[in-house]
């Protein structure tokens, strides 16, 4: 998911050798995502409740990929196949909040996965330079994704009592951000590189993982979480500052 769509000629070319339509590889993901879903019960006794959900968020997310990409009868390409994969464990990650208090007992599962999850993140932006199949759409699925996994990791541990309603905040904030472009449209401008964002998101991805673990109690978790909270809430105090001293610009 990158920076250049694929042009009218490469899709052709894709049609030609056969190289399935989109929607296939959502059918396919779906089918595979069924399977896992069922290891996941025969091994764990994973709830049908879980798995129900995790199909519905699945497939609220195969119909996303299906209404913005811009061709369906091409292949969504290797970077986004990756990306796909990584929405799948999201999405058993997102179940799992309809698991418990049967999932207590597996908080370490979740963490693995959730460290899967994460793991793949830099792997669809290697393919998509490797394979030369970068796009505009690939970059903003992988983004959403990301934001997503941060808020289900954030509901995953107030199941889990390592910490209060709060915690919410974490991973709702940026929804509240583009949330709030409607009524400022200056919120929308480009920003500026900063290393400043990238270590905020870095660790807070990194506290919302390690909290995750069963060897760590609700009083370090919280201590954790309330710092990447205001961090995370310093971060976006200091963009909007910039965004509305330069709205005039943009």
């Amino acid at each position: 998911m990158n920076k250049h769509s694929p042009t009218p000629d490469a899709g052709a070319a894709a049609r030609a050798v056969g190289v399935p339509p989109a929607w296939l590889e959502l059918a396919a993901g779906a089918v595979v995502l069924v399977f896992v879903l069922a290891a996941l019960h025969g091994a764990l006794a994973w709830p049908l409740a879980a798995a129900g959900l995790a199909l519905a968020v699945y497939a609220a997310m195969a119909g996303l990929v299906w209404r913005y990409w811009p061709d369906a009868t091409r292949g969504l390409g290797p970077a986004n196949h990756v990306t796909l994969l990584r929405g799948s464990l999201v999405a058993v990650l997102a179940g799992a909040l309809a698991g418990f208090p049967a999932l207590v007992g597996h908080a370490g599962w979740l963490a693995a996965l959730a460290l899967a999850a994460l793991a793949l993140d830099g792997v669809d932006g290697w393919a998509a330079r490797r394979w030369r199949c970068a796009s505009d759409f690939g970059a903003r699925f992988d983004m959403e994704l990301d934001a997503f996994l941060i808020l289900v990791l954030c509901g995953l541990l107030l199941v889990l009592g390592k910490a209060g309603a709060w915690v919410l905040a974490i991973g709702a904030m940026r929804y509240v951000f583009v949330v709030a472009m409607a009524a400022w449209p200056w919120l929308e401008a480009p920003l500026p590189e900063r290393w400043r964002r990238k270590a905020v998101c870095v660790w807070q991805v990194a506290s919302l993982l390690l909290c995750l673990l069963p060897q760590v109690g609700s009083a370090l978790a919280g201590g954790l979480l309330g710092l990447a909270l205001v961090l995370l809430g310093w971060s976006f105090a200091v963009d909007v500052r910039w965004l509305y001293r330069h709205r005039l610009r943009s």
